[in-house]
């Protein structure tokens, strides 16, 4: 973000992000609330594009062009969509008050994926008639999205940026609103934008395996872009199971003008690999948690991607994700996603035998202990793997030979309550354990590394062996140390000792009194 970005104003942008949400909620009734973002979020889309068609259209116009505006390529070289009349945003805005609006807007969306190739399996077909929506809150909430001016905004911030931002408000609050239907495709972005800060993902090719919306992706390019870097330099893949959040994450991307091989079709990852000859730079996710029943007994038991471990258990898919992850990366390849805490200690079914291997193989390059309720969808202890495949000295990227040793960081004890039950890690959270971690990592910019009792250690594979390959951080770094306040032990005893003779005391006197009242009260002994 560049320093005109950080000092914008942003109240009208937060303005129109709550005005759609209210418009969203008049559908209450109508529909589920689970179908909100559906809904919303491809009207957005649709004004979107309409709005980039239509800056297009009026700039070739301007350069004297007007013979090629019904030309599509004129549109594509700029990441333009070309959009036939009954397509544009203008036209659904004029027929919101019809009857058949919900049809329009169906065959409109249509019309858009025929005629650009990229939006293929991206857009609803036939949604918003099979809901069947009140006409009038469907009006209502186009008349809403009207007022978004996406290219023209006061907020100095591109058009991807500020679609960008609804797209997260709205998945946020989805998220929050829906509890663990709405969050199986929300990871929080403070989450998020650590992994990123952590990794670096500056240039090769960039994976998630159930990339959900989007979210690392979308992060991944904003670290890009806030550190100078180009989008050029890197390609995006990724795969997701549900249909709907599938078509989510193609918008996602689409809005923001990011190609991305998001696979044919929605599809599990274990069973239906889009990728199946991805080698990855960065592989950045967050797997569902301790998924139960992934596959049956005598499925996938001689899959290569076991190679060289046990085969994970049937009833949690925690080490499957994990060893899916490691086939993945490429030979200099490194990775970041979420657990539960359960995957650093289990020994279950195995997996104790699998993340020894995986530490004797000397894979795991970090982990830290995040604090709670960073999650709208579970109150589970969660916590990072930062896994690598070479730890050895690396002049181009800075990094010293970190062979045979493990950082631990315990932040369990950082983030900020932005609401009753939600927690965030705040933008200095996220920049000090970025720091610990590149500073381990041997990146000057980031300062020399030391220990610190209570929050990070660097530990050698014969400590972790003496832990039992345990790698919770709580085992490693210790308690913080408690500052000195200088006065003698002798001193400081007298003083609490002398403390607490008079609140004995003065336990005695209350009792007293209170056997008294109760006597008054024709309650003795």
């Amino acid at each position: 973000m560049t320093e005109e970005n950080k000092k914008a104003p942003n109240k009208n942008v937060k303005g129109f992000e709550e005005s759609l949400w209210d418009a969203a909620n008049k559908l209450r009734g109508s529909v589920e609330s689970s179908e909100y973002k559906h809904i919303v979020l491809s009207l957005i889309f649709l004004k979107f594009i309409s709005d980039k068609f239509e800056k297009q259209r009026e700039k070739l116009v301007a350069d004297g062009m007007g013979d090629y505006v019904y030309m599509v390529e004129f549109y594509a070289k700029d990441n333009v969509f070309y959009l036939p009349e009954e397509a544009r945003w203008s036209f659904i805005q004029k027929q919101a008050k019809q009857d058949d609006i919900a049809v329009k807007i169906d065959t409109a969306l249509h019309t858009v994926e025929k005629n650009n190739v990229s939006l293929k399996g991206a857009l609803p077909d036939n949604y918003f008639s099979r809901l069947g929506l009140d006409s009038s809150k469907l009006a209502a909430l186009i008349d809403t999205i009207n007022n978004i001016d996406t290219v023209a905004n006061e907020c100095h911030m591109t058009e991807e940026d500020l679609v960008g931002r609804v797209y997260e408000y709205f998945l946020g609050k989805f998220a929050a609103n829906e509890g663990k239907g709405g969050g199986e495709f929300y990871t929080p972005k403070s989450v998020v934008t650590l992994i990123a800060e952590m990794l670096e993902p500056y240039k090769g090719k960039i994976y998630d395996p159930c990339c959900g919306s989007g979210g690392m992706f979308v992060q991944s390019l904003k670290f890009i872009d806030s550190h100078k870097g180009s989008k050029k330099n890197i390609s995006i893949y990724g795969q997701e199971y549900t249909s709907t959040t599938h078509k989510l994450a193609k918008m996602n991307l689409a809005v923001r003008g990011i190609n991305g091989n998001l696979g044919d079709v929605a599809g599990d990852t274990f069973f239906k690999d889009q990728h199946p000859d991805l080698k990855a730079d960065y592989i950045l996710s967050n797997p569902p948690f301790n998924q139960k029943q992934w596959r049956a007994d005598n499925e996938l038991v001689d899959d290569p991607r076991w190679s060289g471990f046990e085969v994970p258990p049937t009833g949690n898919a925690n080490y499957a994700w994990i060893m899916h992850m490691i086939s993945k990366l490429s030979e200099n390849g490194t990775a970041g996603f979420v657990l539960a805490n359960g995957s650093m200690s289990s020994n279950t079914g195995g997996e104790g035998t699998i993340r020894q291997k995986i530490i004797e193989n000397d894979l795991v390059d970090c982990m830290i202990a995040l604090p709670g309720q960073l999650f709208y969808t579970t109150q589970i202890p969660v916590c990072l793997w930062f896994l690598t495949k070479n730890k050895k000295e690396n002049t181009e990227l800075g990094y010293r030979d970190r062979q045979g040793e493990t950082l631990f960081i315990d932040a369990r004890e950082m983030g900020t309550m932005v609401s009753r039950v939600h927690k965030e890690l705040t933008t200095d959270d996220i920049a000090e354990i970025a720091k610990t971690y590149h500073g381990w990592r041997g990146e000057k910019k980031d300062g020399n590394y030391e220990d610190k009792a209570g929050y990070s250690k660097s530990a050698t594979l014969e400590e972790i062996k003496a832990n039992d390959y345990v790698l919770t951080p709580g085992r490693y770094v210790g308690a913080a140390e408690l500052e000195d306040d200088g006065i003698p032990f002798e001193v400081k005893m007298k003083e609490l000792s002398q403390t607490l003779y008079s609140q004995m005391e003065q336990a005695e006197e209350l009792d007293k009194a209170i056997r008294q009242n109760l006597e008054v009260l024709g309650y003795g002994k």
